[in-house]
């Protein structure tokens, strides 16, 4: 256990808190077992260690990995156990999707140890979800996304920007007093800025190997799937990643995967789950609901340009934009006349010189345009709706 403190000690010393994550302020930290999922690269460890640094007591604190050797000769449960015995109450243990049998022993770490304070992170593959519903009585789980437009300029540009909701920005409430001009920033954002790790250098090279990491060990590893059908859902996410955006045909993608029909579809739905691509859905369930999958996109605009590099298109990035950002407070689904729909509110996402036919006559519909500064009457600049998280 020495050398586990030994180094969670150092990473604690390295970690910085002049920049928090929105999700932060609303996680209850007072809870007995937490649980964070998210896409690997979003700063889920960086949370953790910032809560540790700011509130907590270090030496009544251990921060661990399941991923360290350690865990090849201990059981997690044992660590708890002697942890305990050193007058331990808060357990931090990250990419907890790696240890088998992680629920299980959660749960009894949970029992067994009313004054222990847990709290785990996971990429969010199914196997999180299955776990969770497991420990449903015991651990409150929380989703971390990655970075907004706002975040982004505040980690960034150090540009502090308050947060806007829906309605704000639909009646022209939003705004960035400090910024003159925006676009550029936004630019930059799409390309590269919804992981904090961009920062750091070979954003392009490290983002390829989250990637890869993803596809070929995270959902094969819980799947039970062989290195091949890891290698299938990287052909599937690039079939998604050039198209415009992509309507899915599971028969003529089984034909050029070699699989069945029936498997593409889970596919879809492991992909999705671990964070790579986003399935809008009609009305009959929902973007997080069960209905028909109307459009498949990249999960974020710095997927796009990673995978889809000179086949990116312009308004599959608009779209991308808009359902991501969107989607962690409002339910987004595809509308029958336009792009989307939240609630009663319509959405048609374009350029600058998109007309307004496709929303002419509708009640509470909204023109979302790029490469604009400022909205007017029902046009909206496409960049504001990056301001609500």
């Amino acid at each position: 256990m020495n050398k586990l403190i030994e180094q969670y000690l150092k990473l604690l010393k390295e970690t910085g808190t002049s920049f928090f994550r929105y999700i932060y302020a609303e996680i209850n930290w007072e809870s007995r077992m937490i649980g964070l999922t998210g896409p690997r690269g979003v700063g889920k460890t960086t949370l953790v260690l910032q809560h540790i640094k700011k509130n907590l007591n270090p030496d009544e604190t251990l921060y661990v990995t399941a991923e360290d050797f350690y865990f090849s000769d201990n059981k997690l449960i044992d660590l708890a156990d002697a942890f305990v015995k050193r007058n331990g109450k808060y357990l931090f243990v990250d990419e907890i999707h790696k240890y088998k049998d992680w629920a299980k022993e959660l749960k009894l770490i949970y029992d067994y140890h009313p004054e222990l304070h847990v709290v785990f992170t996971g990429s969010s593959v199914l196997d999180i979800k299955k776990g969770a519903s497991d420990l449903s009585r015991r651990a409150v789980m929380y989703h971390v996304q990655g970075l907004s437009f706002r975040e982004y300029l505040q980690l960034f540009h150090q540009i502090a920007v308050p947060t806007y909701s829906l309605e704000d920005i639909l009646v022209h409430k939003a705004e960035l007093p400090e910024i003159k001009h925006p676009l550029p920033y936004f630019a930059d954002y799409l390309t590269r800025g919804y992981y904090p790790f961009a920062l750091e250098e070979n954003f392009e090279l490290k983002l390829q190997q989250i990637v890869n990491q993803t596809l070929e060990t995270d959902i094969p590893l819980y799947a039970g799937m062989n290195v091949s059908t890891g290698r299938k859902l990287r052909q599937l996410l690039a079939i998604i990643a050039k198209s415009v955006p992509f309507k899915p045909n599971m028969t003529s993608i089984a034909t050029v995967l070699s699989v069945s029909r029936n498997s593409i579809a889970d596919y879809c739905l492991f992909i999705e789950e671990a964070g790579m691509i986003i399935q809008l859905r009609d009305a009959t369930g929902g973007l997080r609901g069960l209905g028909k999958v109307d459009k498949i996109y990249l999960d974020n605009t710095n997927l796009i340009y990673n995978l889809a590099h000179d086949s990116s298109n312009s308004g599959n990035i608009r779209e991308t934009f808009f359902i991501n950002q969107l989607r962690i407070k409002y339910d987004v689904i595809v509308s029958p006349v336009a792009d989307f729909r939240i609630g009663d509110y319509t959405f048609e996402v374009g350029g600058k010189n998109k007309g307004l036919k496709q929303i002419q006559g509708m009640d509470k519909a909204f023109m979302v345009k790029d490469d604009i500064e400022q909205g007017y009457l029902n046009t909206i600049p496409l960049w504001q709706f990056g301001l609500t998280y």
